[in-house]
């Protein structure tokens, strides 16, 4: 759990031994297989994410196996595999989740924010808001798809590339090395602009026309581009690089103040600058679909639960190609 929030050098996190959940009324208690590491947690153990409850245990991308119910959960037997990802809440009722906008709901809540995640053996979470997952692949190849994958689809859906478009892609962690296989998937040409050489080397193995320096400029004008890095600065030089037209749509939860931006070098020809947050449920169903028609690659790197820490480390110091994953049992 995150003891108290704060640098990773001060270890905000805390291994502790707590009683098995119950589940509550529609909800599932879970067996956890593995929970992927997101940036996400990293911004909750450090701070930058001011928490909503204290001690929360954190993880959202989460792998398991369906062992009890709770009143009223009758939507999924004991012994379904399942996925838990970040959205795990909303009210129903407002004028977002009646538009298909749930992940706008203000009363949204998620897992590893509000309610205890994935960094555990055990977890429960309401039955509406899981996946259903195949049993076949492994549970490190599918963890990263619940949170990476899905927020990677949503940016590229919030990014309006067009059909055969010109891809930039700023940052190039596990989200970014997964929506880029979506996007060369649907035949667009993809540019990655990242700081790590070993991430450069592997969007060029996954098919990336280059892959250069995060503030270098792409080879040609883009039609759209994401901006996965929480790096402020990077707005305007992604906006500089879009083509008349082009959308650059953030993807981070967290992002460090961006600059001053001019009018006419970032965002004039109508150049559209949007934010991503969190996901909607048809956005999971919508990823997981597609995967299971165009199998992606997942590079993961694997840790065990005690060295939950050390993994959120190696992410802070972009240690990390692809994505970091606990795993429950070797």
């Amino acid at each position: 759990m995150v003891r108290e929030p704060g640098p990773m050098a001060t270890a905000p996190l805390q291994q502790v031994r707590l009683p098995v959940p119950r589940p509550a009324p529609a909800q599932v208690l879970i067996e956890v297989e593995a929970c992927a590491v997101c940036r996400t947690d990293l911004h909750l153990a450090e701070g930058d994410l001011l928490p909503r409850r204290p001690r929360t245990v954190p993880g959202h991308e989460v792998v398991g196996r369906v062992i009890a119910r709770g009143p009223g959960a009758d939507r999924l037997a004991v012994g379904t595999r399942v996925g838990v990802a970040w959205l795990r809440g909303t009210c129903g009722k407002c004028l977002c989740c009646a538009r298909g906008a749930e992940n706008l709901c203000p009363d949204s809540r998620y897992t590893g924010w509000d309610a205890d995640g994935g960094y555990a053996e055990y977890l429960t979470a309401p039955q509406d808001f899981v996946y259903v997952l195949p049993d076949g692949p492994p549970a490190e190849q599918l963890a990263p798809l619940l949170c990476a994958g899905i927020i990677g689809y949503r940016a590229l859906v919030r990014a309006q590339l067009p059909e055969g478009g010109r891809l930039g892609v700023y940052g190039f962690g596990a989200s970014a090395h997964l929506t880029v296989q979506v996007a060369l998937a649907q035949g667009a040409t993809v540019h990655v602009l990242t700081r790590s050489e070993q991430a450069r080397r592997l969007a060029l193995e996954l098919g990336a026309v280059s892959a250069g320096e995060a503030y270098a400029a792409p080879p040609e004008p883009l039609d759209a581009a994401i901006l996965f890095a929480p790096v402020g600065d990077l707005v305007p030089v992604a906006l500089q690089a879009l083509d008349r037209g082009g959308t650059l749509a953030v993807a981070g939860i967290h992002l460090s103040d961006i600059p001053a931006l001019n009018y006419q070098r970032h965002l004039f020809q109508e150049r559209t600058l949007c934010s991503v947050t969190a996901n909607t449920r048809a956005d999971g169903r919508e990823l997981l679909s597609f995967a299971a028609r165009h199998p992606l690659r997942v590079s993961t790197t694997p840790y065990t639960l005690d060295e939950a820490d050390r993994a959120l480390a190696d992410l802070a110091a972009d240690r990390v190609t692809g994505a970091a994953v606990l795993r429950m049992k070797d």
